[in-house]
């Protein structure tokens, strides 16, 4: 029977880009977990830690013997960037080490754990072969982000981004559509565009906020002002979002499970096209083709 080489603590969790690396968790849960609107490491056995540097050594052993021609690695869990400098080059020594044909690490990034590194030790964790940083902005409205307590704000999201471009680092940059509701959609549109504007990530994409475990923890910071959107609200922001976008080669998607619609291009090349497809679910509700209600998830 198969085993394979690493255990992980379930729930894993990965971005769509990442289905093809392999996994290789070197903290457990996420340094922060206190937003409102995530649930990815709220579970007991998730709390938060960084793991021992002989366990993670161990797994790449094992993961060496086991599997053949790793070419790419996603550092789990929530956020490997909490980790010191002098580790994480320690961890991508193991991985070059071991994965002869290894071509790029990524890992998810908390802005404010960034804010604690410099662009010079970001250039050499690249040129250890850390590539691609994803970082959760979510929102580029300080009252969104204050409601939903995620412990930043649009000044350190744009220093951590700007600190990536500079050290020659990818960025993959995630937005949740609906954030803030009814009553905030227009500002939450607006800013989130600007902050992209003056950062121009490598890749954007857009997600849609659900709560699968019940919203109370989420209402917390809205009280009764939270109404969620509904599908024509969604798209009425996404396409207010891609008005006020002005980016020069970013690949833009809207494909995560949980979108309605899926759009696809770089910005601002197809800016226009996919402003069309949006225009036509709007007006013409049957006319582009929608994601099922019960194809739709995390």
């Amino acid at each position: 029977m198969y085993s394979f080489p690493i255990d992980y603590v379930e729930p894993v969790f990965r971005p769509p880009s990442e289905a093809k690396s392999l996994i290789l968790p070197v903290t457990n849960g996420c340094s922060w977990n206190k937003c409102t609107f995530c649930e990815m490491y709220t579970q007991p056995q998730k709390k938060f830690r960084a793991r021992k540097p002989e366990d993670v050594r161990r797994d790449i052993d094992k993961a060496a013997r086991s599997l053949g021609g790793v070419r790419r690695v996603f550092l789990a869990d929530g956020d490997a960037m909490v980790l010191p400098t002098r580790r994480l080059l320690e961890i991508l020594a193991d991985l070059k080490a071991a994965f002869p044909d290894l071509r790029r690490v990524s890992s998810y990034c908390l802005p404010r754990n960034l804010a604690k590194k410099t662009v010079e030790e970001l250039a050499q964790l690249k040129d250890a072969g850390l590539e691609i940083l994803y970082v959760g902005m979510e929102s580029g409205d300080d009252e969104i982000l204050n409601r939903v307590n995620k412990g930043e704000s649009w000044e350190s999201t744009r220093s951590a981004l700007l600190k990536i471009r500079e050290a020659g680092l990818t960025s993959s940059v995630m937005v949740l559509n609906g954030l803030g509701g009814e009553s905030l959609s227009r500002q939450h549109a607006i800013n989130t565009a600007t902050l992209c504007n003056e950062t121009q990530p490598d890749f954007l994409s857009t997600l849609v906020v659900s709560f699968p475990q019940g919203e109370e923890r989420f209402r917390a910071g809205f009280g009764d002002d939270f109404v969620p959107l509904s599908q024509q609200g969604l798209f009425e922001e996404i396409k207010l979002f891609l008005e006020h976008l002005e980016l020069e080669r970013t690949v833009f998607r809207s494909d995560h499970a949980s979108n309605y619609l899926v759009l696809k291009g770089t910005l601002g090349r197809d800016k226009q096209k996919m402003l069309d497809q949006v225009d036509l679910a709007i007006s013409s509700p049957g006319a582009v083709p929608l994601r099922a209600e019960w194809m739709r998830g995390l």
